[in-house]
């Protein structure tokens, strides 16, 4: 098997502006960076955490300007390693703590709920704004026992998140996200401290310390939700410009196979990042120790459908079942009650464009007024 591995020794390609078909033969724009694309490529890379470490999995792509890294300081930020950076001992057993909120059964009893609160969003003219946008956020809250959570101040935190440490940004936009950054770590911090949720005390019953806590939380609250709410703008802008497919989504079986299909072709987490350990040859290039590598995860995929949009190995992604049974579950709803629901617009949408996280920010929509003889109505 040829594995595709590209040195980088020049800037100049940006992989934030590549469209989603341009990305299994993209490059990364940042000097001194690999590119390892190809379903084995990838999956021997994730495969062996020894070699290729995952320390740099959350390291700001655009390095910490000084008044940015200050303003961090003053909030006493920090994100030691816990889970997607950490190839320390005590990965194992953070990560079966956090599984513990996540099992196959506890995923399954959240669809009653997952179902209503699609229903209650049906009325809404942007699918991302008006569904996509808060669902996955809520259903997150609740398995993991975090109540009186204000939605809109996590959602606006992870949006600064992910852009602060996945974006080509500015020194100026840089330090105007490190405040809500630092907000976001506080309120953790002081979430832990307070044993506020069945998380927090879960951390502190295990021994994890209130930095480490906090580590952990950070990009738990993110990535748990922020990429559902990514997968389904994915898969309502994809679906919605097959009209045989939107009417067949509400048949069994259907949705789960079409977020299988987004899920391999284009996910919403298209990249991410390892770095090599120790000199290393893969497939007859040689690479040396401190090697930063960039894995298109997006077109990542065998003759037999499986893919990487999840990961693979000690690392694979803790939420995968709970992203898939929300995916398929809103979809199927949306689509059975909604079956002359159509893009208001054929254009391609506005794009979130991170180094590893690609997804419509909006998908409008419009329900042909001939479907209810009158007023759309609130469906709840």
């Amino acid at each position: 098997m040829q594995f595709r591995i590209r040195p980088l020794p020049f800037d100049g390609v940006d992989l934030f502006t590549l469209t989603r078909d341009e990305l299994p033969s993209a490059v990364c724009p940042v000097s001194g960076r690999w590119v390892v694309s190809g379903y084995s490529a990838v999956r021997s890379v994730l495969a062996d955490p020894v070699t290729y470490l995952p320390d740099n999995a959350l390291t700001a792509v655009t390095p910490v300007r000084p008044a940015a890294l200050r303003s961090l300081v003053r909030a006493r930020f920090s994100l030691p390693p816990t889970l997607a950076n950490n190839s320390s001992s005590s990965h194992t057993g953070l990560r079966r703590l956090v599984a513990s909120f996540l099992t196959p059964a506890r995923v399954a009893a959240m669809e009653p709920r997952i179902v209503s609160l699609a229903l209650e969003r049906l009325d809404g003219v942007d699918l991302v704004s008006d569904l996509a946008w808060d669902l996955p956020c809520i259903v997150l809250l609740e398995l993991l026992g975090l109540s009186s959570v204000d939605v809109p101040a996590l959602k606006a935190w992870s949006a600064a998140s992910l852009e602060f440490f996945w974006g080509d940004v500015s020194p100026s936009r840089q330090l105007e996200l490190a405040g809500p950054v630092g907000e976001f770590h506080q309120w953790l911090v002081s979430r832990y401290h307070a044993r506020d949720g069945a998380l927090f005390e879960a951390l502190a019953d295990f021994g994890v310390s209130a930095e480490d806590a906090a580590g952990l939380c950070y990009f738990l609250l993110i990535a748990g939700q922020e990429t559902t709410t990514q997968l389904l703008s994915v898969a309502f802008d994809r679906a919605l410009r097959d009209r045989s497919l939107w009417a067949r989504l509400g048949s069994p079986g259907v949705a789960e196979e079409f977020v299988e299909d987004v899920l391999r072709t284009a996910p919403p987490v298209v990249t991410w990042r390892r770095v090599t350990s120790r000199p290393v040859v893969l497939d007859g290039v040689s690479l040396p120790a401190g090697a930063e590598l960039v894995l298109l995860l997006a077109g990542a995929f065998d003759s037999n459908g499986r893919h990487m949009a999840f990961g693979y190995g000690r690392h694979y992604c803790l939420g995968a079942g709970l992203a898939r049974l929300e995916a398929a579950v809103v979809l199927r709803t949306v689509a059975s009650k909604l079956p002359d629901l159509e893009l208001a617009s054929l254009e391609p949408p506005p794009m979130l464009q991170l180094l590893s996280f690609r997804a419509p920010l909006s998908v409008p929509v419009r329900c042909p007024m001939s479907q209810f003889d009158g007023e759309r109505p609130r469906v709840g």
